[in-house]
């Protein structure tokens, strides 16, 4: 029974923290935009989908938990301080992911300062003067309060709640697609026909891009099908910081 009720409170939590955008903002986006962004982030997101990115000529949004770096978690191994700087160099944008990927409706708002601020310091200690101005949720968990204290850091945050973007945008909790081993290539293409007809926003997201992913990944193949399909239809892809500007300000 306490289980249920857990399940049932959880629930509620997550639906009225994505009701609550008092902050929402109309877009002003003339044409559609899409993002790829890579939560953690694992070596293969850093190597081989930056490969993949730079032959379609694009740039994408990296999220990273400095605690993670060097490590190997859930079978899959994490970026190194050298793959920080190369994507960094390339021109994707580094966003901010927690230090340690903590579960923010869990910790305090102390804790949570602490781990933004170290997060913070550890990018800029390998990348100098850098500024994130973009934020995933890890596992897209957050709740009213975690929501606002995280906005107030955070122009741009992003969740993990399907949809596109678009007229009213939460840019506290933005909505976006998973990329994962088992995405459905029509219901992405049908996502992107969605976002061409009202002007909307995609943000795609996965982990590790690898020819063996983890649940939370994808191929390279797949990842270059998604591109091609955003390129047939003519969609400006941007990192998640370049797109929310043209959306709150065309």
């Amino acid at each position: 029974m306490n289980e249920i009720w857990d399940r049932a409170r959880t629930a509620f939590s997550e639906r009225l923290t994505r009701n609550w955008s008092p902050h929402a903002l109309p877009s002003r986006a003339t044409a559609p935009i899409v993002s790829f962004s890579f939560d953690d982030f694992p070596v293969s997101a850093a190597r081989q989908g930056a490969k993949v990115l730079q032959e379609y000529g694009v740039k994408g949004t990296y999220f990273v938990a400095g605690a993670r770096a060097g490590r190997h978690l859930d079978d899959v191994d994490q970026f190194t301080k050298d793959d920080l700087i190369a994507v960094a160099e390339a021109g994707h944008e580094i966003g901010c992911h927690t230090f340690g990927h903590i579960r923010l409706p869990s910790a305090s708002m102390a804790e949570i300062t602490d781990d933004l601020l170290r997060n913070q310091e550890y990018v800029q200690r390998i990348l100098g003067d850098y500024t994130m101005c973009s934020f995933a949720y890890p596992d897209g968990d957050v709740s009213i309060t975690t929501k606002a204290l995280v906005g107030r850091w955070f122009p741009i945050c992003r969740g993990i709640w399907n949809g596109v973007n678009q007229r009213r945008i939460d840019f506290m909790q933005l909505k976006a697609v998973s990329l994962e081993r088992a995405f459905d290539q029509g219901r992405v293409e049908k996502i992107l026909d969605e976002a061409r007809e009202t002007n909307g926003w995609v943000i795609f997201f996965t982990h590790d891009v690898s020819d063996t992913p983890s649940p939370y990944g994808c191929l390279p193949g797949q990842l270059a099908d998604v591109l091609e399909a955003v390129i047939e239809r003519n969609i400006e892809i941007l990192p998640i910081k370049n797109a929310a500007g043209k959306m709150r300000f065309s």
